[in-house]
């Protein structure tokens, strides 16, 4: 019996711990994203390698009276993270070195695989405010993003140009480090396409790798008339404005990337519904480009999918997440019975639908 009791003791002790971990987990978000405001990364990459904690604060921009102390406890945390390394110089005055990771290496504003706007967006109070408006939605439905800001997210960043601005860099960093592992394993899927459509392509980021890949494809960037107008020129990409509510210009091809989490099954009909009146009956196609969930996966990036699935509910208007049989059933009832799926090695999946 006293073992039992001692090993009941021990459990509870452990779960005692695992609460107190998801309590302060906002911790090491909070603690990272000082880092990433603050250019720590780039400042330790710019000298080529590791240095104290001294010449961090005078290379950090715009710091009046640094609190090196302050900056000595978040690094500690940051380093037992992983985020940096941390180590005892004998030759200079025996202080602490602190150098990069293949994690802070992610974080480096001036890298072209870069997850530093996308850090600074998912942790701004913008978007973490509708996080706390989960029990509201349990209990009496309706939109997370909405409860919080009194309009929900497209609405808003259409109001709202700094949020607009904060967005799309974020969504353009996440193009990029997607985009090169999609033109590297989905080769032979634009080799035969004349015209392709981004839908919801933002600020045209995507579209400009691929036709950069593939100069041959006539590139159509498409997207709300308030992103759109932001969007920067790229050779062989033209820009449109409009709602795909509405409809979608014509191609041979429509490619939609991380557009359909963000809506429920019944828009996402619509969406599909729209696409499919925008290819040719023969020979046309979707590329849907999106999270294939794996609820007991334990691949890498399993566990995010769940996250993200989460995160659908704190920032769409009613999307989420799906399995395969969930992507199969929306695509059949928007008109594309047939599909395939290719695994790539990135949380996400290329989901190839055909309309006949």
């Amino acid at each position: 019996m006293e073992a039992k009791e001692e090993e009941e003791a021990k459990a509870m002790q452990r779960g005692q711990a695992d609460i107190w971990k998801y309590m302060f987990s906002f911790v090491d978000s909070m603690a990272l994203r000082c880092a990433v405001e603050l250019c720590i990364a780039d400042i330790i990459h710019s000298h080529g390698g590791p240095i104290t904690l001294s010449q961090i604060v005078s290379n950090i921009p715009d710091s009046t009276s640094p609190d090196i102390n302050c900056l000595a406890r978040i690094m500690r945390l940051l380093v037992r993270r992983n985020i940096f390394t941390a180590q005892h110089d004998q030759s200079d005055g025996g202080e602490t070195l602190y150098g990069l990771t293949h994690s802070s290496k992610w974080i480096l504003h001036d890298s072209d695989l870069t997850l530093a706007p996308m850090f600074v967006l998912e942790t701004h109070p913008w978007l973490m405010s509708p996080w706390h408006c989960f029990s509201q939605c349990v209990k009496e439905g309706g939109i997370a993003f909405k409860k919080a800001h009194g309009r929900e997210i497209w609405d808003f960043g259409s109001r709202n140009s700094e949020f607009n601005k904060l967005f799309n860099d974020g969504m353009e960093c996440i193009s990029r480090i997607l985009m090169r592992t999609i033109v590297s394993e989905y080769k032979d899927g634009f080799n035969h396409v004349g015209s392709l459509v981004d839908v919801g392509g933002g600020t045209g980021a995507t579209i400009s790798e691929i036709v950069k890949s593939y100069p041959h494809i006539k590139g159509i960037n498409f997207d709300l008339p308030h992103v759109t107008v932001t969007a920067p020129s790229y050779p062989g990409v033209s820009h449109v404005g409009g709602d795909m509510f509405q409809g979608v210009p014509s191609g041979d091809a429509l490619f939609l990337k991380l557009i359909m989490h963000d809506w429920s099954d019944e828009d996402c009909v619509k969406i599909l519904k729209n696409c499919k009146k925008a290819i040719p009956e023969k020979g046309g196609k979707i590329i849907v480009v999106e999270v294939v969930l794996e609820a007991q996966g334990d691949e890498l990036l399993d566990e995010i999918g769940l996250a993200f699935d989460l995160h659908m509910i704190a920032h769409s208007s009613g999307g989420k997440e799906r399995t395969e049989m969930e992507w199969k059933r929306i695509l059949n009832e928007g008109g594309f019975p047939s599909y395939k799926i290719i695994k790539i090695p990135t949380l996400l999946s290329i989901i190839e639908a055909y309309p006949q």
